[in-house]
């Protein structure tokens, strides 16, 4: 096995007009723990269209530090005191929470709210994995169940007895998720998508009567996992709580598979494929849900308005991301062409329901 430094998540040079004041955040902290050593060393990790990541280093601390993106209006998007809340109350009952260490809302230190926390470090799995890093079938297999089993152990958590069910709405979720999703995308429409009327109509009418709630982290992918690097099978940190809430486990697992891309996939689905799958071992999305409910003793004999919902949100993160770019609120390339994702989503959101008339 490679050593840590080989196979580790890395950050990189700070992106421009995205730099943190070194001086004045290292004074600040240095005024909250006075046992820091060494000079601040600060880098910044790729990606992240939501809130932006950065890795302080200080000769005896190697932290991580969140805060919300430049121009941020509705707070409640990019809630810093929220995201840092939930973890710390989660963190005695989930061990895969990294340490909170701090929150300030005092934005004249680096320009916004901000949290740091202890960093895990470790192999976070992306598109691909790391070239390094060979997995056996069985390994690979042990992995994705391994994931399967920290999603169903979060949604496992006893949300009264442990004082967690105040920390968000709770009742009413499922309701509110569709509503709200369906109500974005009519907001973020542009000429060149479909209307999807019908889809919005049918999440609608085919809403699940009975509603279980727990605790759930509605961005669990692979590349929010950090895999122990001496046993890659091994989750030892799970991340990116942004969006967690009391919710529908159902729909938290719904959203997972949204991102799902098997080997057997159309060319489209393969082209967005953002978590490594496809590898030889990993479970299909058919075979997820069964593993889910049995393990979690769930009858769900049609698991289609699940999979719909997560698709359709999926498209509606997308269309908000173009619309942004058809408006010229970004430039990013990356962007031009999410319209023709939008499509494609609701094309497979059709296919589901279509099947599931007909069985």
């Amino acid at each position: 096995m490679s050593d840590l430094s080989k196979l580790e998540d890395k950050a990189g040079t700070v992106r421009s007009g995205e730099e943190l004041p070194v001086a004045e955040l290292s004074r600040y902290l240095r005024e909250h723990f006075p046992e820091l050593q060494g000079e601040l060393k600060v880098t910044q990790y790729a990606g992240g269209a939501s809130n932006w990541t950065y890795r302080l280093q200080f000769a005896n601390a190697d932290w991580i530090l969140r805060r919300p993106p430049a121009g941020t209006k509705a707070k409640s998007a990019h809630d810093m005191g929220r995201e840092y809340r939930l973890q710390k109350a989660l963190a005695p009952v989930y061990p895969y929470v990294p340490k909170m260490l701090h929150y300030t809302d005092d934005e004249s230190i680096i320009g916004a709210e901000f949290y740091v926390m202890e960093r895990v470090a470790g192999i976070i799995p992306r598109k691909n994995m790391p070239r390094e890093l060979e997995l056996s079938e069985q390994q690979t297999r042990q992995l994705c169940q391994n994931a399967l089993d920290c999603l169903i152990e979060l949604h496992r958590i006893d949300i009264h007895q442990h004082d967690l069910a105040g920390l968000a709405k709770g009742e009413g979720y499922t309701e509110r998720q569709v509503l709200g999703w369906n109500k974005r995308y009519r907001q973020a429409k542009t000429w060149n998508v479909p209307k999807s009327s019908k889809i919005m109509a049918w999440l609608e009418q085919h809403m699940p009567q009975n509603e279980r709630l727990c605790m759930t982290h509605n961005d669990f992918r692979f590349d929010n996992l950090v895999l122990d690097p001496t046993e890659p099978s091994k989750i030892i940190g799970v991340l990116d709580w942004e969006l967690a809430t009391i919710g529908n486990p159902l729909m938290d697992l719904g959203n997972s598979l949204a991102y799902w891309i098997q080997a057997d996939d159309d060319a489209i689905a393969r082209s967005t494929r953002r978590q490594p799958t496809h590898l030889p071992g990993m479970l299909s999305r058919e075979q997820v849900i069964a593993y889910y409910c049995k393990r979690m003793d769930v009858d769900v004999q049609d698991f289609t308005f699940y999979e719909v919902f997560g698709l359709f949100r999926l498209s509606v993160i997308a269309q908000q991301i173009y619309y942004r770019y058809h408006h010229k609120q970004t430039r990013n390339p990356a962007f031009k062409n999410f319209w023709f994702l939008v499509h494609y989503l609701h094309w497979r959101c059709r296919k589901l329901i279509k099947q599931q008339r007909k069985a």
